[in-house]
């Protein structure tokens, strides 16, 4: 009895240590050479396709246009147009303030021009008169200087005469200053009508742009003051703005790319994956803030279906270019190590190499290998840590079963569908 009880545990212990040392080539080294398991790891395909070049950042939507409209005289409000929020065209009406004070002195105004149109008319007729007075009394000074010459008259009546006619010449250069000063008149009290027709046509204030009503501050009835409160807020929303700002490091590369074509910019509401509005870059601040280093952007965007609204963050992408080309494999897959970045490829005899590789762009969950691989070739995207060189792999599919043992390398199995897998490439 205890000569079988020994056996039977001298034989559990065998078992364990070739099972422990199993596992541990299997994770060691991985390969057939120890006597170890193939290890089992997911795999995608390094391809080939043109890639946007992009800057993504989070951004805010701004109103193309913010107005604040005031009254720009006093009265009491008689008429509100609209409804708080409502769409309003550039030109219509939004208040009335009462315009019977501005129509009477609009009125006084007209009747101040007849007056002085009036005063200019009697002034050039007292000229005329003067003028007629002038020539007959210069013309009598004329004669009574002949007939003093000749002894006919006394020197007293024809010194008379002429001062007459001096004192109407006179006159008539007063006349002529008189229809002058009526003249300056006339024009003050035109004038005074076009500001009169100005300030009556203040008492209608229409919509300066297209866009959308805010908050109503001062209700029908209510008296106002000019400039002194704001009765509403229109903010243009079509176009709008998304305002970012992205790293003084690559203005170098948007300043390019602008000189070159158009750059379009994509945002994308943070709440609605699927939404995505295009726009056109058309601004890029003077000077870089020195502060954070970043310089601030604009895109314009038409937003006919008005997405966007003032003052919401956004996913914004701005596009510089595209890469024709380009080899790219999923962003697990890329490993870092003393010498740089590596992958591990999955030869044909299902054994694994360490490859060192450059990886410069990321588009979407895919990195961009400039260096060090091919297209078609089959890279190790989970299941690196049991990895060595030469070592013998199985190829998982996307939900960790094993898969794909009966083809070579698994070098056509494609990304899984797990998170943490290899997306679609």
């Amino acid at each position: 009895m205890l000569l079988a009880t020994f056996l039977v545990l001298m034989a559990g212990c065998s078992t364990g240590q070739v099972s422990a040392t199993g596992g541990g080539t299997g994770g060691g080294r991985g390969g057939k050479k120890g006597g170890g398991t193939d290890v089992p790891v997911t795999v995608a395909i390094a391809k080939q396709r043109t890639v946007p070049v992009d800057i993504s950042v989070i951004g805010n939507v701004e109103a193309y246009s913010t107005i604040s409209v005031k009254a720009q005289v006093g009265g009491e409000l008689t008429k509100v147009y609209f409804h708080e929020g409502d769409y309003v065209r550039k030109g219509d009406p939004l208040f009335t303030i009462d315009p019977r004070p501005f129509e009477a002195a609009y009125n006084q105004a007209v009747a101040n021009v007849a007056k002085d149109v009036a005063a200019i008319g009697q002034a050039r007729a007292n000229l005329a008169r003067d003028q007629a007075n002038l020539r007959y009394q210069q013309s009598e000074a004329t004669r009574f200087a002949e007939l003093f010459k000749g002894g006919i008259i006394s020197k007293d009546q024809t010194e008379q005469l002429t001062a007459t006619a001096d004192a109407t010449a006179q006159a008539v250069a007063a006349d002529k200053a008189a229809i002058d000063s009526a003249q300056a008149e006339l024009e003050a009290a035109k004038a005074a009508v076009d500001s009169a027709h100005v300030q009556l046509g203040y008492t209608n204030i229409p919509s300066p742009i297209d866009g959308r009503t805010g908050n109503l501050s001062v209700k029908q009835g209510n008296v106002v003051a000019a400039t002194n409160l704001e009765l509403i807020t229109i903010t243009q929303v079509e176009p709008i703005y998304a305002t970012f700002a992205v790293p003084e490091a690559q203005l170098s590369d948007i300043k390019r790319y602008m000189a070159e074509h158009s750059l379009s910019v994509r945002a994308q509401l943070q709440d609605e994956v699927n939404t995505e509005e295009t726009g056109v870059l058309t601004f890029v601040d003077n000077a870089v803030d020195t502060t954070t280093g970043t310089i601030k952007l604009k895109g314009t965007f038409e937003n006919h279906d008005r997405k966007l609204w003032p003052g919401q963050f956004v996913r914004v992408t701005l596009r510089l270019s595209t890469r024709p080309n380009a080899i790219t494999v999923p962003n697990q897959a890329i490993q870092t190590g003393q010498n740089g970045t590596f992958v591990w490829v999955v030869k044909p005899n299902r054994t694994v190499e360490v490859r060192n590789v450059t990886a410069s762009l990321r588009v979407d969950q895919d990195m961009v290998v400039d260096q060090g691989l091919e297209a078609g070739e089959t890279v190790v995207t989970e299941g690196q840590l049991r990895l060595a060189p030469d070592s013998h792999v199985v190829v998982r599919d996307g939900r960790g079963g094993p898969g794909g043992r009966g083809r070579k390398g698994g070098g056509t199995e494609d990304a899984p569908s797990q998170p943490g897998g290899a997306p679609q490439v």
